[in-house]
Protein backbone atom coordinates (compact mmCIF):
# COMPACT_ATOMS: atom_id res chain seq x y z
CA UNK A 1 0.00 0.00 0.00
CA UNK A 2 1.20 3.47 -0.90
CA UNK A 3 -0.16 6.97 -0.59
CA UNK A 4 -0.48 9.14 -3.68
CA UNK A 5 -1.13 12.85 -3.28
CA UNK A 6 -2.47 15.11 -6.01
CA UNK A 7 -0.17 17.78 -4.63
CA UNK A 8 -0.84 20.75 -6.91
CA UNK A 9 -2.09 23.36 -4.41
CA UNK A 10 -2.98 20.65 -1.87
CA UNK A 11 -3.20 22.20 1.62
CA UNK A 12 -2.85 18.89 3.49
CA UNK A 13 0.29 17.50 1.89
CA UNK A 14 2.50 17.95 4.97
CA UNK A 15 -0.20 16.58 7.31
CA UNK A 16 -0.63 13.47 5.15
CA UNK A 17 3.15 13.00 4.94
CA UNK A 18 3.57 13.23 8.72
CA UNK A 19 0.84 10.66 9.35
CA UNK A 20 2.16 8.33 6.62
CA UNK A 21 5.64 8.57 8.12
CA UNK A 22 4.29 7.52 11.54
CA UNK A 23 2.84 4.41 9.87
CA UNK A 24 5.88 3.75 7.68
CA UNK A 25 3.87 4.14 4.48
CA UNK A 26 5.50 5.35 1.27
CA UNK A 27 4.18 8.61 -0.20
CA UNK A 28 4.39 9.97 -3.72
CA UNK A 29 3.62 13.63 -4.35
CA UNK A 30 2.57 14.43 -7.91
CA UNK A 31 2.66 17.95 -9.31
CA UNK A 32 3.06 19.69 -12.63
CA UNK A 33 5.99 21.80 -13.75
CA UNK A 34 4.39 25.04 -12.53
CA UNK A 35 4.82 23.87 -8.92
CA UNK A 36 8.07 23.25 -7.09
CA UNK A 37 7.78 20.67 -4.33
CA UNK A 38 10.42 19.19 -2.10
CA UNK A 39 10.17 16.62 0.64
CA UNK A 40 12.53 14.89 3.02
CA UNK A 41 10.18 11.89 3.14
CA UNK A 42 8.11 11.53 -0.01
CA UNK A 43 9.05 10.79 -3.58
CA UNK A 44 8.20 13.84 -5.69
CA UNK A 45 7.14 13.25 -9.29
CA UNK A 46 6.88 16.31 -11.48
CA UNK A 47 4.95 15.72 -14.68
CA UNK A 48 4.58 17.93 -17.73
CA UNK A 49 2.09 20.73 -17.88
CA UNK A 50 -1.32 19.94 -19.25
CA UNK A 51 -4.89 20.04 -18.14
CA UNK A 52 -4.95 16.50 -16.76
CA UNK A 53 -1.27 15.52 -16.77
CA UNK A 54 -0.99 15.07 -12.99
CA UNK A 55 -4.34 13.27 -12.80
CA UNK A 56 -3.35 10.78 -15.50
CA UNK A 57 0.07 10.16 -13.95
CA UNK A 58 -1.49 9.61 -10.52
CA UNK A 59 -4.05 7.11 -11.83
CA UNK A 60 -1.35 5.27 -13.78
CA UNK A 61 0.59 4.80 -10.52
CA UNK A 62 -2.49 3.92 -8.50
CA UNK A 63 -3.30 0.34 -7.58
CA UNK A 64 -5.59 -1.72 -5.39
CA UNK A 65 -5.44 -0.78 -1.69
CA UNK A 66 -3.52 2.46 -2.28
CA UNK A 67 -4.76 5.71 -0.73
CA UNK A 68 -5.25 8.76 -2.93
CA UNK A 69 -5.50 12.29 -1.52
CA UNK A 70 -7.25 14.56 -4.03
CA UNK A 71 -9.87 17.26 -4.26
CA UNK A 72 -10.71 16.18 -7.83
CA UNK A 73 -13.86 14.06 -7.94
CA UNK A 74 -12.89 12.60 -11.31
CA UNK A 75 -9.52 11.39 -9.99
CA UNK A 76 -11.29 9.95 -6.94
CA UNK A 77 -13.75 8.07 -9.16
CA UNK A 78 -10.94 6.55 -11.21
CA UNK A 79 -9.01 5.61 -8.06
CA UNK A 80 -12.09 3.88 -6.61
CA UNK A 81 -12.47 2.02 -9.89
CA UNK A 82 -8.94 0.65 -9.45
CA UNK A 83 -9.72 -0.60 -5.94
CA UNK A 84 -7.96 2.24 -4.12
CA UNK A 85 -9.30 4.40 -1.32
CA UNK A 86 -9.65 8.14 -1.83
CA UNK A 87 -9.99 11.08 0.53
CA UNK A 88 -10.68 14.79 0.01
CA UNK A 89 -8.64 17.50 1.74
CA UNK A 90 -11.73 18.15 3.91
CA UNK A 91 -11.46 14.62 5.31
CA UNK A 92 -14.49 13.36 3.36
CA UNK A 93 -14.04 9.84 2.09
CA UNK A 94 -14.94 9.17 -1.50
CA UNK A 95 -16.89 5.92 -1.68
CA UNK A 96 -18.77 3.90 -4.27
CA UNK A 97 -21.92 5.13 -2.53
CA UNK A 98 -21.22 8.89 -2.78
CA UNK A 99 -19.05 9.38 -5.87
CA UNK A 100 -21.90 9.52 -8.41
CA UNK A 101 -23.66 12.25 -6.45
CA UNK A 102 -20.44 14.22 -6.08
CA UNK A 103 -19.75 14.00 -9.81
CA UNK A 104 -23.31 15.20 -10.51
CA UNK A 105 -22.83 18.16 -8.12
CA UNK A 106 -19.62 19.05 -9.96
CA UNK A 107 -21.39 18.86 -13.30
CA UNK A 108 -24.26 21.09 -12.13
CA UNK A 109 -21.88 23.65 -10.60
CA UNK A 110 -19.85 23.79 -13.81
CA UNK A 111 -23.05 24.20 -15.82
CA UNK A 112 -24.18 27.06 -13.53
CA UNK A 113 -20.81 28.82 -13.90
CA UNK A 114 -20.98 28.56 -17.68
CA UNK A 115 -24.46 30.07 -17.79
CA UNK A 116 -23.14 33.25 -16.20
CA UNK A 117 -26.37 33.58 -14.22
CA UNK A 118 -25.11 32.12 -10.97
CA UNK A 119 -22.33 33.47 -8.85
CA UNK A 120 -20.91 30.63 -6.82
CA UNK A 121 -18.62 31.43 -3.92
CA UNK A 122 -15.24 29.87 -3.72
CA UNK A 123 -14.14 27.72 -0.80
CA UNK A 124 -13.89 29.25 2.66
CA UNK A 125 -10.45 30.02 4.09
CA UNK A 126 -8.83 26.88 5.52
CA UNK A 127 -8.75 26.68 9.32
CA UNK A 128 -6.90 24.65 11.93
CA UNK A 129 -10.18 22.79 12.52
CA UNK A 130 -10.18 21.77 8.84
CA UNK A 131 -6.64 20.41 9.26
CA UNK A 132 -7.61 18.51 12.41
CA UNK A 133 -10.66 17.02 10.69
CA UNK A 134 -8.55 15.85 7.75
CA UNK A 135 -5.87 14.35 10.02
CA UNK A 136 -8.40 12.38 12.07
CA UNK A 137 -10.19 11.09 8.98
CA UNK A 138 -6.91 10.18 7.25
CA UNK A 139 -5.80 8.28 10.36
CA UNK A 140 -9.09 6.34 10.31
CA UNK A 141 -8.64 5.52 6.64
CA UNK A 142 -5.14 4.19 7.22
CA UNK A 143 -6.30 2.18 10.22
CA UNK A 144 -9.04 0.57 8.15
CA UNK A 145 -6.74 -0.03 5.20
CA UNK A 146 -4.12 -1.70 7.38
CA UNK A 147 -6.62 -3.97 9.08
CA UNK A 148 -7.55 -2.10 12.24
CA UNK A 149 -11.31 -2.51 11.76
CA UNK A 150 -14.14 -1.08 13.81
CA UNK A 151 -13.67 2.46 12.61
CA UNK A 152 -16.36 4.22 10.61
CA UNK A 153 -15.67 6.40 7.57
CA UNK A 154 -15.96 10.17 7.81
CA UNK A 155 -19.15 11.22 6.14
Amino acid sequence: MKILIDADACPVTRIAEAIARQHGLPVTLLCDTSHVLTSDYSTVKTVGEGVDAVDIALINLCGRDDIVVTQDYGVAALALGKGARAIHQSGRWYTDENIDGLLMERHLARKARRSGKHHLKGPARRTEEDDRRFAESFERMIAEATGHRGLSPAL
